[in-house]
């Protein structure tokens, strides 16, 4: 490592922050096999460069977003990875499976690659989801049974979410849970910003008898204010990109499938 330009040792030290979320100095003294002063020079760099901040010992990843952006901004972004996702995820759908689909907008992308399935039985949380495969019953392109899981409106993201959803989740088991995420970290686990949809998203989890996350690039490697569950907890990760390889032994030892969606 020592024979590598400095530029080529920052892309790794960004590399294994975007991958665990934190570095600390002493690793990377090892790792890169320079001084603990030329990694603090590399830090330094890569914070005026906005691209991590540094902390006593090391450093963390920047996360920009502080709080969830509106269900409006998260349609737009990221669109053509999410749509691939989507895509990937509907074909674990099988005829007759009874499946929950949840407010995120990963899991919307899933809707119009469900039309040749049959007998499905649909619970959602989503009221963009709702309106969705309400269009699609009237327009005769998918049939399918349809629950909506009443709650307190969440505006802003399109959901409902709180005692009421939980309760009623409770009387229902299924067989594949669709769920989105706000981060993914391996030893944090799985995150998102808001404690009411962090609760019914545990409760999706428990009732159904596989899990599947759908989190696009950006989400891997950061933790959010709400844990939901460990990454070990889910069965399944459908993502655009590949786990880092640092993971790679402990989702093989849990038994957790990573997806990788294509481009289409």
């Amino acid at each position: 490592m020592s024979s590598l330009f400095g530029e080529e040792r920052k892309q790794i030290i960004l590399q294994l922050v975007n991958s665990n979320g934190k570095v600390r100095t002493n690793e990377l003294v090892e790792k890169l096999q320079v001084s603990s002063e030329s990694i603090r020079r590399y830090l330094e760099d890569l914070e005026a460069e906005k691209k991590l901040k540094r902390v006593y010992g090391g450093a963390v990843k920047l996360n920009l977003e502080r709080s969830e952006p509106s269900h409006l901004s998260r349609e737009v972004m990221r669109a053509e990875e999410k749509k691939r996702i989507g895509r990937v995820a509907a074909e674990l759908v099988q005829d007759n499976d009874t499946i929950v689909i949840d407010e995120g907008t990963t899991p919307l992308q899933m809707i119009s690659f469900l039309t040749t399935k049959k007998d499905l039985t649909i619970l959602t949380s989503s009221i963009t989801a709702l309106n969705l495969l309400i269009e699609y019953q009237n327009n005769g392109i998918l049939k399918a049974e349809v629950y909506f899981l009443g709650g307190k409106v969440n505006a802003k993201h399109h959901r409902v979410g709180g005692a009421f959803a939980e309760k009623m989740m409770k009387s229902f088991y299924v067989d594949k849970a669709f769920l989105s995420m706000d981060g993914l970290l391996l030893h944090k686990g799985l995150t998102c910003y808001d404690p009411e949809r962090a609760e019914l998203a545990k409760r999706f989890i428990e009732n159904a008898n596989e899990s599947i996350v759908l989190a696009d690039h950006s989400k891997i490697g950061i933790s959010t204010l709400c844990k939901v569950a460990d990454l070990m907890e889910v069965d399944i990760v459908i993502s655009d990109a590949p786990a880092p390889e640092e993971w790679d032994a402990d989702l093989q030892s849990k038994n957790v499938t990573w997806m990788i969606a294509e481009e289409l």
